[in-house]
C-alpha cells in the first residue's frame, strides 16, 4: 500500500452509519492495487446530521466520489447536482460520482442483486417475489426486479417514517414498469406468511440481522418457507444471519446472504468511478 500510495492518490469514501464492518475498502483497494490504479477508499462513519457537510467534503477534497449507505441512501439526493434515471426512479442513490464538482448519483444496489441471482444460474424474470423492506436498497431491488421483468412483488414494510417511500415505490412499479406490485404493513403477520408461500423468492432487505439485532429475524418459523424456493438476505455481517439460519432449517437449497450483491454493486461503482472493470473473479476469492 505504501508503495502505490503517493501525492496523486484520488480518494474515495464510504458514507454509512453504522459501516465499520465493511468489506467495501478491502474489495476496492484490492482491486485497485491488482489493476495499478491510483485510487484509495477509505470508510467515514456518517449520519443524516454530519451528510450535507461531508458531501461538501467530496468537492472541497476533490475527492473522486463515494458509497452511500443506510442511513443516508434518500437523504442525499437533494445534495447532489444530477441523478442517473436509474437513480431518478428508484429514488434512492449509493454512488456519487464528482467530476470536477459536479456530483451525479447512481444506484447500483438493484444491479447487484440481479446479477447475483444470475451468477447462481437463478432466473426470476415471470416469478413473484415478497420484498420486505423499502429503504435504498430494498427500493433499489424492487425496481430492478420489476424492470428485469419479475411479474409481481409483495411489499412489506413497517408503519414509520419510510411508509411514504414504500408507497412510492409501489406505485412507480406498478406505473412505469409491466410488474404489480401490492404494499403490506410488515405487522400483518398473516398475510406475510401467505404471500412468502406463493412466491419464489424472499428476500429481506432491512437491517434486521445485522449489528445490533444480530439475533433477530423477521421470519422465525421455518414452515414459512420451502425447499424449492430462494431466501436472500442482503445483510452480510454476520455471514450466516438469523433469517439465513432459519432457511437452513426449512431445508432451502437457495439461501443467500448479501456478499455476492455487495461484490456486484461494487463492481459497477468501481467501474463508474474508474472506468476500469473490476477484476471481479479475484475479488471474490479475497472475500469469500
Amino acid at each position: 500500500m505504501k508503495d502505490r500510495l503517493d501525492g496523486h492518490t484520488l480518494l474515495i469514501g464510504l458514507m454509512a452509519d453504522p459501516i465499520r464492518h465493511s468489506l467495501s475498502p478491502t474489495m476496492h483497494n484490492s482491486a485497485f492495487a491488482k489493476l495499478g490504479l491510483n485510487y484509495a477508499y477509505l470508510v467515514f462513519e456518517i449520519d443524516n446530521e454530519k451528510l450535507t457537510g461531508a458531501v461538501d467534503a467530496i468537492r472541497t477534497l476533490e475527492m473522486r466520489g463515494s458509497n452511500v449507505s443506510m442511513p443516508n441512501k434518500q437523504k442525499v439526493l437533494p445534495l447532489l447536482d444530477k441523478l442517473d434515471p436509474a437513480a431518478e426512479l428508484i429514488g434512492a442513490v449509493n454512488t456519487i460520482v464528482n467530476d470536477h464538482g459536479v456530483l451525479t448519483g447512481y444506484t447500483t444496489d438493484g444491479i447487484g442483486f440481479m446479477q447475483s441471482l444470475a451468477n447462481a444460474g437463478l432466473d426470476i424474470r415471470g416469478e413473484k417475489m415478497t420484498l420486505a423492506g423499502a429503504g435504498g436498497a430494498g427500493t433499489a431491488i424492487g425496481i430492478q426486479a420489476a424492470l428485469d421483468g419479475v411479474k409481481e412483488i409483495s411489499i412489506f414494510n413497517r408503519h414509520d417514517q419510510t411508509w411514504k417511500n414504500a408507497q412510492r415505490m409501489t406505485a412507480t412499479i406498478n406505473q412505469k414498469t409491466d410488474c404489480h406490485a401490492v404494499l403490506f404493513e410488515i405487522t400483518e403477520q398473516n398475510a406475510f406468511k401467505q404471500e412468502i408461500a406463493s412466491s419464489m423468492i424472499y428476500c429481506d432487505a432491512t437491517g434486521v440481522g445485522m449489528k445490533p439485532l444480530e439475533d433477530k429475524t423477521l421470519v422465525s418459523d421455518p414452515a414459512w418457507f420451502r425447499k424449492d424456493m430462494i431466501v436472500y438476505d442482503t445483510v452480510y455481517a454476520p455471514r450466516v444471519t438469523k433469517l439465513m439460519t432459519v432457511a437452513h432449517a426449512a431445508g432451502v437449497k437457495h439461501v443467500f446472504n448479501g456478499l455476492e450483491m455487495m461484490l456486484e454493486q461494487g463492481a459497477a461503482a468501481f467501474n463508474l468511478w474508474t472506468g476500469a472493470k473490476m477484476p471481479v473473479d479475484y475479488i471474490r476469492k479475497l472475500l469469500f
